[in-house]
């Protein structure tokens, strides 16, 4: 399938990835986000002085090769003209 395929995909709930990609085991999920989370004392929210509760947007994130999760994932050039996208 392609990207456009891919988003809706990750929009219904479901993991793809593609299988053109170097690393095994990798995928992308769509976190929804999240409203008023306050930041925890000694995190990087706290530390940069944010004190009132914020709203975490939407995005998209990925398994690595290595087995952690990559937040804020990316799609490169390759990967928006890709027809090679599935779901997992």
């Amino acid at each position: 399938m392609n990207f456009g395929q891919a988003i809706e995909e990750l929009k219904s709930g479901s993991k793809v990835a593609r299988s053109g990609w170097n690393g095994r085991g990798m995928w992308l999920i769509l976190v929804p986000g999240s409203k008023g989370i306050r930041p925890v004392a000694n995190t990087p929210y706290s530390n940069a002085g944010i004190t009132d509760k914020v709203d975490i947007e939407p995005h998209i994130d990925m398994l690595t090769a290595q087995g952690n999760m990559q937040p804020g994932w990316l799609a490169s050039q390759t990967d928006m003209l890709a027809d090679d996208w599935q779901v997992v």
